[in-house]
This record gives structure tokens, sequence and C-alpha cells, in this order.
């Protein structure tokens, strides 16, 4: 029986990945760390109040003891300022990151990251230099097991108020664009499944793109 800790569960890909958690077997407890409760009752899980996501000092004795990481918070580019989005995509996974390898160093990390990620740290855009720059963080902290997923458009299985024009555009398009190019385009609820199960199962790649993330969830397709 394996234990689990999550971050990002109130969302469009965490609420998944938890949602899958709780209906394993395999699963004896799952620790979510959050800033607002999810609404979930679930004997199997321990939802952790926390405010600073800079700072798991306070409730470092949560990550003892795991075997799962989720790490699936995230912000859409242009909903905050660059600042504020380096915080929440750098900062954020930085101090979970060390937090769990300092209590946890056997865990597998399972990270949601975004295509056009740049290792290199020097895109012009603010999310792919962001992106890279917690990737390579989380590589240099040598955990036995790290999964990133780097997915491209992902559409909302659920309705949802989209988050600008952009995204309600590629809402309408979807069933095209999945036609045209499908290796463009995932839905949340296959890269929900992907992620639980590379962190159960494991996964062949370390870096997982739209293609590969597909196949984790179907290996037929």
């Amino acid at each position: 029986m394996k234990n689990v800790i999550i971050t990002g569960a109130t969302g469009m890909v965490g609420g998944i990945v938890l949602r899958e958690c709780l209906a394993s077997k395999e699963i004896a407890k799952v620790t979510s760390i959050t800033r607002r409760s999810s609404g979930v009752v679930h004997d199997k899980l321990q939802e952790i109040i926390h405010s600073d996501f800079t700072d798991f000092s306070a409730i470092k004795q949560h990550f003892q003891s795991q075997d799962i990481a989720y790490f699936c918070i995230g912000v859409y580019t242009g909903q905050v300022a660059n600042d504020v989005f380096k915080r929440i995509t750098v900062d954020f996974t930085q101090a979970f990151a060390a937090t769990l390898k300092e209590h946890s160093p056997q865990a597998t990390f399972c990270f949601l990251s975004g295509e056009g990620a740049d290792p290199q740290e020097k895109s012009r855009v603010a999310f792919a230099r962001f992106k890279g720059m917690a990737e390579n963080f989380l590589i240099q902290q040598d955990f036995e097991q790290l999964y990133i997923f780097r997915p491209a458009y992902i559409y909302p299985v659920e309705k949802r108020e989209e988050p600008n024009w952009s995204y309600r555009l590629m809402r309408q398009l979807y069933p095209l664009v999945k036609n045209l190019y499908s290796k463009g385009v995932i839905t949340s609820e296959q890269l929900g499944l992907a992620m639980f199960k590379a962190g159960m199962e494991g996964a062949p790649e370390v870096i997982l793109n739209n293609v590969a993330i597909k196949l984790t969830v179907s290996p037929g397709e």
C-alpha cells in the first residue's frame, strides 16, 4: 500500500489525479496540500490547508513516508503578472520538491509542466522560461523516479468558465483540431489518468509530451 501527497487537487488535472488515488486499492493514504478545501470527503484523504507555498516547514511532518508526489499546480499565461507567475511556477515547485526530498527522498515525483518548456531558461516567453527553470530544479534533485508531463492544449472534459478568449476559442475548435492535428491536443481526463498511472507504475521516459502521455494511458494507440 502506498502513501501519496498531492498539490493542485482542486484544479482541472489535479482533481482527476485525486479521484483516481482515492479509488485505488493500492493507495492507503492521500495527503492533499491545498489553500482551500476541495469539498471531497473520504476515509483516505487528509487535507492540509496551507497558505504559504514557498515555505512548507510548518507542515513538514506531512511530507514524511510518502511514496508518490503529484504536483499539479499551474497558472495560465497572461492570468497574472510575470513575478507572480514565476513564484507559482518556480518557487512553489522548488519549495515543495526540496521538502519532499528531505523527508521522503525515495518518492516518485510527477510534475505537471507544459509544451514549450525551455531547459536553457532563455526563452522570451515567460511560460517557457519559468517551466524550464522548474524542470531543471527537479532534475537536479535526483529523485529515484521523476516524470515531467508536457501537454499541449488540454481540453477540459468537464464544463468550466474558460480563463480567457483564446481558451474559449480553442474549446470551440477542439473537434476540428483533434481531427487535423491530434498530437497538439489532449483531454484533461487523459492527462490526469496518465499522471496517476506513471506515479503508480512508472513510465518509459522522464519527459512526456502529448504522444507519450496518451501512450501511457492507452499503450495500443
